[in-house]
């Protein structure tokens, strides 16, 4: 189908105009989707029970954006870690690195979120 078979169809099935930026093969896929939805009874309650509960959740916090020039501290085991944020990353201990969790197994020797570890994103947070 071309795209003006495709925007009417739209029409037929939904009722009002297909949004204006959608692309042609994107207009195909939903189309597709929505004939073999209605044809084979829509999603199962499951899914539509898991997608209700995930639309009520509320969003994860993001951390604060670092600029470069900024210092991240963190006592850990008695020692006092000083992180430098660089225009690419982090630095730490002379060597620079691209994310904060990496610095974080660094010290504790495990898995750790970053920005949790260094206090970016707090329990009350989450």
């Amino acid at each position: 189908m071309d795209r003006c078979d495709l925007l009417l169809l739209w029409q037929q099935l939904f009722d009002c105009p297909a949004p204006a930026m959608l692309s042609q093969p994107f207009l195909r896929r939903f189309i597709a989707f929505e004939l073999q939805s209605r044809r084979h009874g829509g999603l199962s309650r499951k899914v539509t029970a898991k997608l209700d509960k995930g639309a009520d959740q509320k969003p994860r916090p993001t951390p604060p954006a670092l600029k470069p020039g900024g210092r991240l501290l963190r006592e850990w085991n008695g020692v006092t870690h000083v992180v430098d944020v660089i225009e690419d990353g982090f630095a730490w201990n002379g060597h620079a690195y691209r994310s904060l969790s990496a610095i974080a197994r660094e010290i504790t020797g495990a898995h750790w979120s970053g920005p949790r570890f260094f206090g970016l994103i707090g329990k009350a947070a989450r």
